[in-house]
C-alpha cells in the first residue's frame, strides 16, 4: 500500500478566476514597462576595416504627425579597439522642405581613464540625444547622415551607427 500526498483540486470557477488574475497581472506589467514604440529604430554596421572618412551613414524616415515631439538619439556601438576616448561626428539633416541642415556632435565614448560609458563587456553600445522633444516643422521624409569627422582617415573599432526616433514620454 502506498501513501500518496494529499492534493486538493481547486473548484474549477476558482481556478479560472486564478488564470485571469495572473493573465490580468502580466498585461498590466507589460503595459506598464514599455516604452512608447519607436518611430524610426535602426543600425548600419560600419566596414571591417574601419570607418573611412568619406564613408556616409544615411537614415531615412517619414513623419507624418507634426504635433508630436520626438527624442532622437544617435547610438554608437564600439569595441575595445577603438583607440580615442570621444568620436567627432559630422551630422546632416534633410527636412522635406528646406535647406539642409549640418551640425559637428561630440560623442564621449570613454572617461579619461578610458573606461566605456556605454553598456556591454566587448561590444559597447552607447546612446547620445540629439534632439529632446523636437517637433518635427513639416510632415514628410526626413534623413540624417553622419560622416566621421576624427584626424584619421580610417578609423577602427566602431562597430554600428543607428538612429532611434521616439514620441516623447513627457508628451
Amino acid at each position: 500500500m502506498t501513501n500518496k500526498p494529499k492534493t486538493t483540486n481547486l473548484n474549477p470557477l476558482k481556478n479560472r478566476m486564478l488564470k485571469a488574475v495572473v493573465v490580468g497581472w502580466i498585461c498590466l506589467m507589460n503595459c506598464i514597462s514599455c516604452e512608447y514604440p519607436a518611430l524610426y529604430d535602426r543600425y548600419q554596421p560600419v566596414e571591417q576595416t574601419g570607418w573611412g572618412k568619406e564613408k556616409v551613414y544615411y537614415f531615412t524616415f517619414e513623419v507624418q504627425d507634426t504635433a508630436v515631439p520626438y527624442d532622437l538619439t544617435l547610438n554608437i556601438r564600439n569595441n575595445n579597439l577603438y583607440p580615442y576616448q570621444n568620436l567627432w561626428l559630422f551630422c546632416s539633416e534633410e527636412h522635406p522642405i528646406g535647406s539642409l541642415r549640418q551640425d559637428t556632435i561630440e560623442c564621449m565614448l570613454a572617461d579619461e581613464y578610458g573606461k566605456w560609458y556605454g553598456n556591454g563587456l566587448s561590444l559597447f553600445h552607447t546612446g547620445f540625444p540629439i534632439r529632446t522633444r523636437y517637433k518635427f516643422p513639416h510632415a514628410g521624409q526626413y534623413t540624417f547622415s553622419f560622416r566621421q569627422g576624427m584626424r584619421r582617415d580610417t578609423l577602427i573599432g566602431i562597430q554600428e551607427i543607428g538612429l532611434t526616433v521616439r514620441a516623447s514620454k513627457d508628451n
